[in-house]
């Protein structure tokens, strides 16, 4: 009839027939809604996205009843989903900042955005007319959410975490708004029968309608334009020289689109919406408020096809503004890094940098030296044996275990006379070190064969611990487990001995082992062999110079969470008192503030600080090897391949590396003696330092005397052997790195959430040669004063979490044992539970057992313990006074003498036991102690009684926080 009507000439006709003609075009335009109302209630093909999604499943809704309550279902999922959104976000940017519980918000983003999309398909399929744009943006959106929820944490996801939480709270808030307009208009035009039966849209612009929209637009904009924001943050960050993180670009891209979907669309919306405005007749628009998302802002829908979204001139005049806005942007000239980003350490390993086979093949080296180490000692040990291979006819290379693919083992074999050497120390009660827990889990979970893998361990520990060396030994039977060939015994190092001369001899007897393994000769050469190249920078910006930061340059200026071992916190001291009234010691309680830093501490937690060397001693050595400690230098690792490229922040100066970077108060090992030999100019002083670093049992004892038991560090070494005078960048090559010191927290964060204590005894004795010795971190925390002049002493410090906590149920009884400053943690403990008892909480039986010296000179703590105890917190207050008489007291005396009290506690109330301090002589002690009370009162023989004690262990009901 339509292509009838067109050929009809109107001159001819009457005006009747012409009045006739119109009303029948009338009815013409009135037959697509019926036939589509019509259409909505006839069954429908699912489509191919549904049918990838759903199988098939038909999703019709025959009935309008039905299409009417998945509809509002839809509505109220939507809002429930924002509102919980809303409050996760609140909570992330507010008073959680831990990374898997920002994965927990962006997991449930992606869900929830892959609900709406499978949700709004069928809503189309039942009718719906929403199209175009807000279709597609649910897709951006999801994706978006997804590529957060991969992105690794690091520097560049803290810096814009923030940014994006704050984004997604003002989102959800303007979500909230958006469903309660719609809702209402909706329900207006309900009550006005003006609602069609599946149509998400809003039919008909109506006045009262303009003025709410109007309301929300500002808002709307608002986010529009934060989407653009976020997208130029994420690209300027991407053009960063140490962003090797894809989800970065990724992120970018997505929130550019977001931000010209939703701005042009809205644009076109409201120019339509205008311009029906002002016609006398308003045509019918179709006008939807979608749902809002957190990535993306719900927005008006597109309208109806007969008006178009916008002209062919405003999508050219919007693409070439956009494409301005982004050439300015991206071609701009490049900006210098910003201090935030820059690392210390290389960027993470690209694929193929994670293959240590394919490096191996690459610079033709066949042995490997892996290293799980906590205080470096591994690491240096795995140094010296890689550089060792070279001697032997070899070529070694050390790797962390933790930067490379473990699983690639089984392929060593691939490699002609390969050989894998683990040196793996032990960390807590048998735990493998941070850097070796990846692989340690790969060893328990994998199934594989090794079969052809030649490997050797040698383990690092201390037998004053329970599980001595059960790393080593795990990874030894392991390995053979998984039929790999053990071609040298494992070797045991013992630090509550001599761990030096425990590997020196080990290692003497596993090369020739080695030689004759492979059948191969040792070149004979004892020639230093440097790992190290040194450079000086006679014009180079201070700026760009490491003053004392451990990782990202300038991280002491800049402060930026999240503060880890590579990045501490600058914590001010507010209090340094001593806690001792009298004696020759000082005990010292310091407090420091981490207000702001959102760092998060449980009772039980250590504090980790980083000292610096004494300056006196640092001069010192800049005096006797004479050279500038100012001159700015670099030491650049002569292996291309290697991923460590320096020995420590570099470029820096030798009075920085010395006083921040490297141990020089510890007595050097055996290494460092063997490779500063060959600059002695006295034949006698370089023989015996030779001698000293052998295994020969004269070397093993002028060692032990001349170094150990006289406690020389490196700076008495040189006093004492006048021709000795090495180059200082080859001293500072082969000086370990100063390492940081554990502090057991003694405070609550439930009663000081802004505060950390330390308590600590300052270090200072006179060694044999007459020479004054203080511990390196306690006399400069000792010299950490609260200044009155508006400058405050800072720490940097960062949290190390434990196993060392307080029972589940508050009403378990406690028995803690910390003689000393071992009270430290139990300090925290006692106020957690008096904490928890204004809290109306049922708080068992506490007994605390605690001892120092005298009672009027080192009494720690004891105003706030007695007014514990009168408080009814702690429930028994046992404290040894050791000297205060003839027979010495300690706690183990104690504990047996309340040896009744402390059985029903233990083996009829669950009660969990403590221990803290000292592990060579007070922990056995005290846990001898404990077989014993087993062995009377439970009537057990001293091998039950030994397993009573080890099932507690296992069931985390006997805890230990000890040290040697």
């Amino acid at each position: 009839m339509s292509q009838l009507m067109k050929k009809c000439n109107k001159e001819r006709l009457t005006e009747e027939d012409v009045k006739t003609l119109d009303e029948i075009k009338e009815h013409i335009k009135a037959r697509p809604n019926t036939f589509f109302e019509m259409e909505a209630f006839l069954p429908k093909k699912n489509g191919l996205y549904l049918n990838l999604v759903l199988g098939n499943v038909s999703v019709t809704l025959l009935s309008k009843q039905s299409k009417f309550a998945y509809k509002d279902e839809y509505e109220k999922f939507k809002l429930y989903l924002t509102v919980i959104l809303l409050l996760f976000a609140f909570m992330c940017y507010c008073f959680v900042s831990y990374r898997f519980v920002d994965a927990i918000l962006n997991f449930l983003l992606v869900w929830y955005y892959c609900t709406l999309t499978v949700r709004e398909s069928i809503l189309i399929s039942n009718g719906s007319r929403i199209k175009g744009w807000w279709v597609f943006h649910h897709y951006v959106s999801a994706f978006l959410s997804g590529v957060m929820l991969t992105w690794p944490d690091g520097y560049l996801y803290q810096n814009f975490r923030n940014q994006f939480l704050a984004y997604s709270l003002y989102q959800s808030i303007v979500h909230c708004m958006q469903y309660y307009y719609q809702s209402g208009c909706l329900y207006r035009l309900r009550t006005l029968g003006e609602r069609h039966n599946m149509d998400l849209t809003v039919e008909g612009f109506q006045s009262w309608m303009w003025q709410g929209l109007t309301f929300l637009l500002p808002f709307l904009f608002f986010g529009h334009f934060w989407q653009l924001y976020n997208g130029l943050s994420l690209f300027r960050m991407a053009r960063l020289p140490d962003c090797q993180e894809w989800q970065v670009s990724m992120c970018g891209i997505s929130f550019l689109i977001l931000f010209m979907g939703n701005f042009l669309t809205t644009v076109a919306v409201v120019r339509t919406k205008l311009k029906s405005k002002d016609q006398a007749k308003p045509k019918a628009l179709c006008v939807t408020m979608a749902d809002v998302e957190a990535e993306s802002s719900t927005q008006p829908e597109a309208m109806e096809e007969e008006n178009p979204l916008f002209s062919n001139l405003d999508l050219f005049l919007f693409t070439l503004i956009a494409g301005l806005i982004i050439y300015w942007f991206m071609s701009r000239k490049k900006a210098e890094p910003i201090p935030e980003f820059k690392k210390l350490n290389q960027p993470a390993p690209s694929t193929q940098e994670t293959s240590f086979i394919e490096k191996m093949k690459k610079t033709g080296r066949n042995i490997v030296v892996f290293y799980g180490s906590q205080t470096g000692t591994g690491e240096e040990f795995a140094n010296r044996l890689s550089k060792d291979a070279q001697r032997y006819g070899m070529k070694g290379m050390a790797a962390d275990p933790e930067e490379y693919d473990m699983s690639e083992l089984s392929r060593l074999a691939e490699i002609g006379n390969s050989l894998a050497i683990f040196c793996m120390a032990t960390y807590g009660e048998g735990d493998p070190t941070d850097n070796a827990q990846d692989f340690y889990d790969w060893l328990q979970e994998t199934d594989g064969q090794l079969n052809g893998v030649n490997y050797t361990v040698f383990a690092l520990g201390n037998k004053t611990y329970e599980h001595y060396n059960a790393m080593g030994a795990y990874v030894d039977k392991r390995l053979e487990e998984l039929g790999a060939k053990r071609v040298f015994d494992l070797g045991m190092g013992d630090d509550d001995g001599n761990l030096e001369e425990d590997f020196v001899t080990w290692r003497e007897q596993f090369w020739p082992a080695m030689c004759e393994h492979f059948g191969v000769e040792a070149s004979g050469e004892d020639s230093s062999v440097r790992q190290y190249e040194l450079k000086e920078h006679n014009d180079i910006n201070m700026n760009k110079v490491y003053t004392g930061e451990l990782g990202r340059l300038k991280s002491f200026e800049t402060q930026k969470p999240p503060f880890d071992a590579k990045n501490p916190f600058l914590a001010p001291v507010t209090v340094n008192r001593k806690l001792n009234k009298a004696g020759d010691r000082h005990l010292m309680h310091l407090e420091v503030d981490i207000t702001g830093s959102k760092i998060r501490y449980e009772s039980g937690d250590h504090v980790a600080v980083y000292p610096t060397n004494d300056t006196v001693i640092v001069n010192k050595l800049g005096q006797i090897l004479g050279v500038d400690l100012d001159s700015v230098i670099s030491l650049n690792n002569l292996d291309e391949e290697s991923n460590k490229k320096h020995p420590f922040p570099c470029p820096t100066t030798y009075r920085t590396a010395l006083t921040h970077y490297l141990d020089i108060i510890h007595p050097p090992r055996t290494n460092v003696l063997y490779e500063l030999a060959q600059y002695a100019t006295d034949p006698k002083d370089q023989e015996n330092m030779r001698k000293m670093a052998s295994s020969a049992p004269e070397g093993k004892a002028l060692y032990q005397s001349f170094v150990l038991e006289d406690n020389r560090n490196i700076l008495a070494i040189l006093e004492d052997l006048p021709s000795l005078r090495p180059p200082i960048d080859h001293l500072c090559e082969l000086m370990p790195r100063l390492q940081a010191r554990y502090y057991s927290i003694a405070s609550s964060s439930k009663v000081h959430p802004n505060s950390i204590h330390i308590c600590a005894v300052v270090v200072e004795y006179t060694t044999k040669t007459g020479r004054l010795t203080k511990g390196v971190a306690t006399t400069w925390l000792k010299n950490k004063l609260v200044a009155d002049n508006g400058h405050k002493s800072t720490v940097p410090m960062y949290i190390r979490k434990s196993q060392f906590r307080l029972p589940f149920k508050a009403s378990n009884p406690v028995i803690m044992v910390g003689p000393g400053t071992g009270i430290a943690p139990f300090m925290g403990f006692i106020q957690e539970r008096g904490w928890l008892k204004e809290q109306g909480k049922e708080v068992g039986e506490t007994a605390l057992y605690c001892g120092c010296r005298h009672k009027e000179e080192d009494y720690l703590y004891q105003e706030e313990l007695e007014e514990a105890e009168k408080a009814g917190v702690i429930t028994k207050l046992n404290v040894a006074f050791s000297r205060d008489q003839e027979q010495k007291v300690y706690v183990q005396h104690l504990l047996r003498t309340n040896k009744e009290d402390l059985w029903r506690q233990i083996h009829t109330d669950n009660a969990h036991i403590y221990i803290c301090g000292d592990a060579r002589n007070m922990a056995r002690d005290v846990q001898t102690a404990f077989y014993e009370i087993a062995e009377e009162l439970g009537g057990m023989t001293r091998t039950q009684a030994t397993d009573y004690i080890k099932k507690l262990m296992t069931k985390g009901r006997y805890s230990q926080d000890v040290w040697s």
